[in-house]
């Protein structure tokens, strides 16, 4: 089971903060969460659509697509951060 983590525009797209989700042999990286996400359809497919920009983060360290996730991690999604 992994956790995962909503934040900012992404918590209120979705309309949700946190989900546990069951890893299957399917999700092995971050891409495949993601992919995995967006099949549930609206707003999951637009929210998390290919050509937006969504970080994450696993067990809180910046993850890249490719980043690997297992059983008990927790994963943050969000979009870019800007400052000033």
């Amino acid at each position: 089971m992994i956790d995962i983590l909503y934040f900012a525009r992404l918590r209120e797209s979705l309309g949700l903060a946190r989900e546990q989700l069951e890893v299957s042999q399917n999700i092995d990286s971050i891409a495949d969460l993601l992919a995995h996400l967006r099949i549930r359809g609206e707003p999951w497919s637009t929210t998390l659509a290919e050509g937006e920009s969504v970080l994450a983060a696993v067990n809180q360290e910046i993850a890249r697509p490719d980043t690997l996730i297992k059983d008990g991690d927790e994963i943050a999604l969000f979009p870019p951060v800007t400052g000033g």
